[in-house]
């Protein structure tokens, strides 16, 4: 067996030199090995691979597109080639006379298998090193030193998972942008390139688009009326009437219907309090964040998937974030909430909020629906750095993640709903004798079928106020609104005035575009993609000139290429296919299927 040094195998160099400063107590120093960082303390080394050094291909006789039909691609072998050269020659060496191996890369279905290409590559050259396997869910000193205290073996079913999908991505993606190339020639376009979750995204880009230019309008009017209690200030109402199913409705989809009523609300200068309810609501703290909440909070921010993504995981790599890639919405039992607040107190930002938190007799954070083992919730960990620290966008970030923790220890806001519903005119003027088809309309028909548009008293209007009565977790989180919409306190039978009265004509409107965090929300409910891919499938989207904007717009590409697919090859679009891939892949990590099974 070798005596030469420990080697520490990360899957990023930035990881590398964070996990060399821990263990060596910042006395790590880097020399370069093929234009590759090499960080040195005492019996070790490591080093940064760049993901995945390894690929997968065909062999050459494969890559003539006139002697390989695409379906061809399907059965055809596959062969591993070096994709970093610089990265592997400086892995070989020194593995090559390595007393003891770590394999350190992220604990996910990828990273495992970049730590198995690791593996395969360290064993080419030393058949006896000793190789462990560590994880963790976050770079912090605690993290990394219980993790190399306590290394396991590498998770070959879980690599395994990660190889299949390497290989049915090439062999899918392969043989679908050859056909698609091929087909696509009459259009001008010489290459054209999509993938498995590619596909079935677009497609959903695409349908979606469909409906927009579909959609055709339809007019309606909306009536509204100011009501003013005697010396208090004018809230706005909402003209309502109760459709053929007892329900309540506000448009009118009749024209002349509308003008009537629009001449009766104008006559009617006052109006009678019919019905007053009040209630008291509770509104909870929001879950803990996964991928996609994460994604979703920081797109309404103002950034993109794969810019938050890239933030997050720079924030990760530095120590301050728990794993970014995650669909638990559960903190593990060993969290200690009350800890954590108390090393976010000595923030100058937040630290006054996460100190008034630990003013709580319990704290008991929320929960989501979907809980797995293998990482927690993204959220902060015990290492604090200051705004100075870091970027601007890596600071908003930073701070989105902390006080959605501080939110998920705090307690529920409680709001008071206040509803209020009059019938204008009252008994200052029936309003039956205000319009002579007024009555009628009764049993008007309109969209909804037959709808009483007018009550006995009257025209109905609602308004409809909330007001906060504790703030609970809004004071520590202010990214959800707390705005309140004040109705004064008033009875029934009451007169309030009514004035500034008005009808709004609108048309209905199309579907809205997926935006980028709603269309990954749409993504991991049909199944297509992992926490790992969406928000990188998007990228490849608008890199391959396929949608356009943001929201994402389909180009003309895009549409050729679905309808292409659509016609030949159904299949490479369906969201049920990837679906089912990624259900086998998973059946392989656990153990249940066999990588040759799928």
């Amino acid at each position: 067996m070798s005596r030469g040094p420990e080697l520490i195998i990360t899957e990023k160099d930035n990881a590398a030199r964070r996990i060399a400063d821990i263990l060596s107590g910042e006395s790590a120093t880097a020399e370069r090995k093929n234009d590759v960082n090499v960080y040195k303390w005492g019996g070790k080394r490591c080093i940064g691979l760049s993901g995945h050094v390894v690929g997968v291909d065909f062999p050459p006789e494969y890559n003539d597109w006139r002697d390989v039909e695409p379906v061809e691609l399907i059965d055809a072998p596959t062969t591993k080639q070096p994709t970093q050269e610089g990265i592997v020659a400086a892995l070989r060496t020194l593995a090559r006379n390595a007393s003891r191996v770590t394999i350190a890369t992220d604990y996910d279905r990828e990273g495992e298998l970049i730590g198995k290409e690791a593996y395969e590559l360290v064993r080419e050259v030393n058949e006896d090193a000793p190789i462990d396997r560590v994880r963790f869910s976050s770079i912090t000193e605690n993290e990394v030193r219980e993790a190399f205290a306590n290394p396991d073996d590498l998770d070959f079913d879980l690599a395994a998972a990660g190889e299949a999908r390497q290989v049915i991505d090439l062999t899918w993606g392969a043989a679908l942008t050859r056909f698609l190339s091929l087909s696509a020639r009459q259009l001008g376009d010489d290459f054209i390139s999509v993938g498995r979750v590619q596909g079935p995204t677009l497609k959903l880009i695409v349908d979606r688009e469909r409906e927009i230019q579909a959609f055709d309008p339809e007019s309606y009017w909306e009536l509204y009326g100011n009501l003013t209690k005697s010396g208090g200030d004018p809230f706005e109402a909402r003209y309502f009437y109760l459709n053929d199913e007892g329900n309540e409705a506000e448009r009118v989809w009749d024209g002349d219907t509308a003008e009537i009523l629009t001449e009766a609300l104008d006559a009617a200068e006052a109006a009678v309090v019919d019905d007053v309810t009040r209630r008291t609501q509770t509104d909870d703290p929001p879950t803990p964040f996964n991928t996609t909440a994460f994604i979703r909070a920081a797109g309404s921010l103002g950034y993109s998937a794969q810019r938050a993504m890239s933030l997050a995981e720079d924030l990760y790599t530095d120590g301050y974030l728990t794993y970014p890639r995650t669909d638990n919405t559960v903190y593990p039992e060993d969290l200690e909430p009350r800890e954590l607040l108390e090393d976010l107190a000595s923030a100058s930002t937040f630290g006054s909020d996460a100190a008034s938190l630990l003013e709580l007799d319990e704290i008991e954070p929320t929960e989501g629906d979907e809980e797995t083992t293998d990482h927690p919730p993204i959220h902060p960990t015990g290492e604090i750095p200051s705004a100075s620290d870091l970027s601007e966008d890596e600071w908003e970030v930073y701070e989105l993640v902390v006080r959605r923790f501080l939110a998920t220890c705090a307690e529920p806001a409680t709001w008071e709903r206040l509803r209020v519903v009059a019938l204008a005119n009252g008994e200052a003027t029936p309003i039956a004798e205000r319009a002579d088809g007024l009555a009628a309309l009764r049993t008007t028909e309109d969209a909804d079928g037959p709808a009483d548009l007018v009550a006995d008293g009257g025209l109905r209007l609602k308004a409809n106020g909330k007001r906060l009565l504790s703030a609970g977790y809004h004071e520590v989180y202010p990214y959800r609104s707390s705005d309140e919409r004040l109705v004064p306190d008033v009875e029934v039978g009451g007169t309030v005035a009514h004035d500034k009265r008005h009808t709004e004509a609108k048309e209905t409107q199309p579907p809205r575009r997926y935006g980028q965090s709603r269309l990954i929300e749409e993504m991991e409910k049909r199944g297509v993609g992992t926490k790992a891919t969406r928000h990188r499938t998007l990228e490849k989207l608008y890199d391959r000139n396929y949608i356009e904007s943001d929201p994402p717009r389909p180009t003309r590409l895009a549409e050729a290429v679905v309808e292409a697919a659509e016609e030949f090859a159904e299949h490479v679009v369906s969201e049920e296919m990837t679906a089912q891939l990624e259900q086998d892949m998973q059946a392989i990590a656990a153990g249940a299927k066999e990588y040759d099974e799928v």
